[in-house]
C-alpha cells in the first residue's frame, strides 16, 4: 500500500498539523477518528487494513486528518474558548488541508472529496458535507454523534450551532439542498455503549430524510459494540456501496 505523511503548519491553528495519506489512486475520503483521536488511529486499530482491497485496487484513497477535540468538545474550561478551537479546525479543514489534498493527490479542483468518521468523528465527517457541500460529496458515518449538545455542556452559541448537524439541519434553505450531490451512509450497532449514538443516528436519518436528502440507514445486531473491530465490519460493507453510489452518479 502506497502512504505518505505530512506534517505541515496551520495558520488557523497557529501549529503544525499531521495528516497520512493511503493509496494510490481512486476518489479520496476524508477520514476521522472517534472523540480525542489522532490521525494514526485508523491505521492502528484495523480501519486501513479493512478497506485494504479498495486501496490496494485503486479504488479508494484514505486521508486521516488529526483532530484537536481534547480542545474543544473534550476540554474543560469556558465554552467560547473551546467553540472558536473547534471552528478554527474546521477552518483547517476547509480551507488549507482540503486544497492541499487536491495538490498532494492530483485531484481535479473541481472533484469533491468524500468524508467518513466514527462516533464523534462521524459527527465531524456529516458537519463537513452539509456546511461544505461545494468540497463534499458524500459520507460515512458509523455509531455517529450528530449534535454538540451533551459535548459543551450546558454552553451554546453561534458556533456550536454552526458544528451540530443534527440542530441546524432544520434551518437549510431549498435552495441549499439542492447543493447536495452525493449521500450519506449511517451505521450503529444496537450492542453495548451503542445506546446513545443509536439514538442519535435515528433521529439524525429521520431529519435528513424529512428534508429529502438521500440517506441510508444500517442498523446491526444487539451483539454489535460500539468498539473498533465492528467499525472495521461496517467500513468493509458501506464503502464499496459509497463508491458504487459515486460511480453511478457520474455516469448520468
Amino acid at each position: 500500500m502506497y502512504i505518505q505523511y505530512y506534517k505541515e503548519r496551520s495558520e488557523f491553528l497557529k501549529r503544525e498539523m499531521e495528516f497520512k495519506v493511503y493509496g494510490h489512486a481512486g476518489p479520496v475520503c476524508l477520514a476521522f477518528s472517534c472523540e480525542g483521536g489522532r490521525f494514526y488511529d485508523w491505521e492502528d486499530r484495523g480501519l486501513v487494513g479493512s478497506l485494504g482491497f479498495l486501496i490496494d485496487a485503486g479504488r479508494l484513497r484514505l486521508v486521516c486528518a488529526d483532530s484537536i477535540d481534547g480542545e474543544s468538545w473534550l476540554a474543560d474550561g469556558e465554552g467560547r474558548a473551546r467553540a472558536e478551537m473547534q471552528e478554527r479546525w474546521f477552518c483547517w479543514l476547509t480551507r488549507e488541508l482540503a486544497p492541499r489534498v487536491h495538490e498532494v493527490c492530483g485531484l481535479p479542483k473541481d472533484e469533491k472529496l468524500l468524508t467518513a468518521g466514527i462516533s464523534l468523528g462521524a459527527g465531524h465527517a456529516a458537519n463537513l458535507y452539509l456546511r461544505r457541500p461545494d468540497l463534499f460529496g458524500g459520507a460515512v458515518c458509523l455509531s455517529g454523534s450528530y449534535t454538540a449538545r451533551g459535548w459543551f455542556g450546558d454552553y451554546a452559541d453561534d458556533l456550536t450551532l454552526r458544528n451540530s448537524p443534527a440542530d441546524y439541519l432544520r434551518l437549510v434553505s431549498a435552495a441549499r439542498l439542492a447543493e447536495f450531490t452525493g449521500s450519506f451512509l449511517l451505521c450503529c450497532g444496537q450492542g453495548p455503549y451503542e445506546d446513545r449514538f443509536l439514538s442519535e443516528t435515528k433521529a439524525f436519518a429521520a431529519s435528513l430524510d424529512a428534508k429529502q436528502l438521500p440517506v441510508s440507514v444500517d442498523l446491526w445486531g444487539a451483539d454489535v459494540t460500539h468498539d473498533w473491530p465492528w467499525w472495521q465490519k461496517e467500513l468493509a460493507v458501506l464503502f464499496p456501496r459509497m463508491l458504487d453510489a459515486l460511480a453511478a452518479l457520474k455516469t448520468e
